[in-house]
């Protein structure tokens, strides 16, 4: 798997963000040749929602950046375009535990010009899908999105 780089700040990925889930992704690539991301995380108290369990708004942000940033393999640390959130459904069908490493997949399912949609799961370690995800998402430049250049969030490869 080839490690995909996180920033300083964000929610999801942010490496310097203390509320954060510092979620670390990987690219891969399934038995049926399809690219994928694989999101690996603990969830901690502070993202918790019922006692125990992490919270919904967490899960599915998420997902969300699990299956945007499919759009992204295969550009290491200079990516072209970024995936904005158009739409994003998402279904939770166990509770998400905290304290425990869990797994996120997400792919893209359909690539049309300036929009794509992905699909995403988080799993239990026994397997069990937790939560699933669809959404659509518009490619974008990162000067259309933010006035930043990707060095200046932090946006890097980080060690394990």
């Amino acid at each position: 798997m080839i490690k995909q780089p996180n920033s300083y700040n964000c929610f999801v990925c942010g490496v310097k963000n203390d509320a954060g889930v510092h979620v670390r992704f990987y690219e891969t690539v399934t038995a049926d040749g399809v690219g994928e991301i694989v999101a690996r995380f603990t969830g901690q108290p502070h993202h918790q929602g019922y006692p125990n369990r992490m919270h919904g708004g967490v899960i599915t942000g998420i997902l969300d950046e699990t299956i945007g940033r499919a759009v992204n393999i295969g550009e290491g640390e200079d990516p072209s375009t970024w995936g904005v959130t158009a739409e994003l459904t998402v279904r939770f069908r166990k509770p998400v535990p905290l304290g425990v490493e869990l797994e996120a997949r997400g792919r893209i399912t359909r690539d049309i010009h300036h929009l794509f949609e992905g699909d995403g799961e988080i799993y239990l370690p026994d397997g069990t899908v937790a939560a699933s995800a669809h959404g659509k998402y518009i490619r974008l430049k990162l000067d259309a999105i933010a006035e930043a250049e990707p060095e200046d969030l932090g946006w890097k490869v980080y060690e394990d």
